[in-house]
């Protein structure tokens, strides 16, 4: 198979998946995963696709990745992930919770806890919580995404009702000046709404989010507390994140 083609297949198949790692690539193509990484440059160098640690995707800025894609995408990161941040939060505390594949992980692995009150817009952290006797969970009232989010006016007057003791939060994108990035703007008008009725804010990213790009501002670095993440991000984040004063857990 000849370069150029194997690019173009990469491409398709990019296009297909939504993100696609390298080593699976490697392993389609038969051939080594710097091999890959050679072509997913050059075709990240086109503006073709974009380039992240351990894989590519097509970089919109303006669609997210469909669920079902993203549930999959980096699953064993974020079950660590999800287990870091479940060990900083205590028995009987009050948390918010918001949409996102990581934050449903963090809701599975919650269930070891005791007595916590739970408010979110997330269906299926909802439906993971609510399982357990000792936990009440709210949810808020609003328009139901296909995957299970909640948006919308209602949504963020109900999170105004509340002050938490921590707001476990996922996010699409992370900026290199440091800006919190999302797609959907009902979206963002919750989260944010969730971070400011917060005593603590844990962003829970894995090491994609870093650089990935989507066109609603969600918020600063500055405003978090803690980000709990799978790989150390790059030097220029690692000074960001020092600079704003956040803690920094790699698991």
């Amino acid at each position: 198979m000849s370069l150029v083609m194997r690019q173009q297949q990469i491409l398709e198949r990019v296009k297909v998946r939504g993100y696609i790692s390298i080593d699976e690539l490697a392993q389609h193509f038969n051939v080594t995963p710097q091999t890959v990484r050679r072509d997913i440059n050059q075709l990240a160098e086109a503006g073709l696709l974009k380039r992240y640690h351990g894989g590519a995707a097509i970089g919109s800025s303006v669609t997210n990745t469909e669920y079902t894609m993203r549930v999959s995408h980096h699953s064993e990161a974020k079950q660590r992930i999800a287990h870091a941040v479940a060990l900083a939060i205590p028995n009987h505390a009050s948390i918010f919770i918001n949409i996102g594949t990581t934050t449903e992980a963090i809701a599975q692995a919650l269930l070891q806890h005791e007595g916590l009150k739970v408010i979110t817009n997330n269906l299926n952290v909802a439906r993971i919580l609510s399982a357990k006797e000792n936990f009440e969970v709210l949810i808020a009232s609003g328009r139901v995404r296909p995957d299970g989010g909640v948006i919308g006016q209602a949504t963020s007057e109900f999170f105004r009702q509340f002050k938490v003791d921590y707001a476990l939060i996922g996010i699409s994108g992370i900026d290199e000046e440091g800006t919190l990035l999302d797609f959907d703007y009902q979206e963002v008008s919750v989260s944010q709404v969730i971070i400011r009725h917060s005593k603590h804010v844990f962003l829970a990213a894995d090491h994609s989010k870093f650089g990935r790009n989507a066109m609603m501002r969600l918020g600063e670095l500055s405003e978090i507390e803690c980000v709990f993440t799978d790989e150390s991000p790059n030097e220029k984040y690692m000074q960001l994140i020092e600079k704003s004063n956040v803690s920094i857990v790699i698991v």
